[in-house]
C-alpha cells in the first residue's frame, strides 16, 4: 500500500507577520461623519464607548503614521462638528466636507485616497448602515481590501449595525476592533520605539485592559517587553 502522506505538502512554520495583518504603512483609514447630529440618533453602542473607540482609533492612526482622511457630511449646515477626540491627534489637518452619504462618490475624497495609494481601507464612523456601507461595498467592487473597525462605527438600532456589518463581510470587508487596531499595529512589545505610546493610548482609552496595565505597572512596575 502506497504512503499517501508523503505526496502531501507540509506547511513550514517562519517567525514572520502574515501578509493579511495590517502594518501602518499599507492603508487608508477613513473617519467618517463622527458629528453630533449622526450620534443623536445612534443607539447600536453607547455614546461613551462610542467616543472612546473613535479616539482610541484616531490617536492610533497619529501615534503610527498611518495615512488617515477625516471627512464630515453637511457639517455647517446640519450635522455640526466632528468629535474632538477624532480630530485633536491630526491638528491642522483639513476635514473634507461632503454632500453624499456615500464617501466613495465624493470626488475630494477619492482624489486624496488615490494620492495616497493604498491598496487597503479602513472604515470608521457613522451610521454602519449607510455612511460605511457605502464606500466599503465600492472600495471592494474597485478592488481594494477593506477593514471595518466594528466598535467605531454605530447605527441606529443594534439590528441595523449588525446586519450592514453581516453585508459586509459577505462582500468580503473584513471586521476588527478598535484595539485589534491599535495592537496589530504595534504587534511586537520590544519594539521601544512606540511601546510608550501604544500602551498609553491603551491606558487612557483601553477599557479594562487600559486599567490592568496602569494597575501592573504601578504595583509592581511590569513591561509587556
Amino acid at each position: 500500500m502506497s504512503n499517501t502522506n508523503a505526496s502531501i505538502a507540509r506547511p513550514v512554520a517562519v517567525a514572520q507577520p502574515g501578509a493579511k495583518l495590517l502594518n501602518p504603512h499599507d492603508h487608508t483609514l477613513i473617519m467618517i461623519d463622527f458629528q453630533s447630529q449622526m450620534a443623536f440618533a445612534t443607539h447600536s453602542i453607547d455614546p461613551v464607548q462610542l467616543r472612546s473607540s473613535a479616539a482610541l482609533v484616531a490617536s492610533a492612526a497619529a501615534g503610527f503614521g498611518a495615512s488617515t482622511i477625516l471627512t464630515t457630511v453637511a457639517e455647517k449646515s446640519f450635522s455640526g462638528p466632528m468629535f474632538e477626540e477624532v480630530t485633536a491627534p491630526f491638528p491642522g489637518q483639513t476635514l473634507l466636507d461632503r454632500t453624499s452619504m456615500n464617501t466613495w462618490e465624493d470626488e475630494a475624497v477619492i482624489k486624496k485616497v488615490n494620492e495616497i495609494g493604498k491598496p487597503r481601507i479602513v472604515l470608521a464612523g457613522l451610521w454602519t448602515s449607510v455612511c460605511i456601507v457605502g464606500p466599503a461595498l465600492s472600495a471592494l467592487d474597485q478592488g481594494f481590501e477593506v477593514f471595518v473597525i466594528a466598535d467605531a462605527c454605530g447605527d441606529i438600532s443594534t439590528e441595523a449595525h449588525n446586519r450592514a456589518m453581516e453585508r459586509m463581510v459577505q462582500a468580503g470587508a473584513q471586521p476588527i476592533t478598535s484595539l485589534q487596531y491599535l495592537l496589530e499595529m504595534q504587534r511586537d512589545w520590544a519594539r521601544t520605539e512606540t511601546y510608550d505610546m501604544t500602551t498609553g493610548i491603551a491606558k487612557k482609552l483601553g477599557g479594562g485592559y487600559g486599567i490592568g496595565i496602569t494597575y501592573a505597572k504601578t504595583m509592581f512596575g511590569a513591561h509587556e517587553g
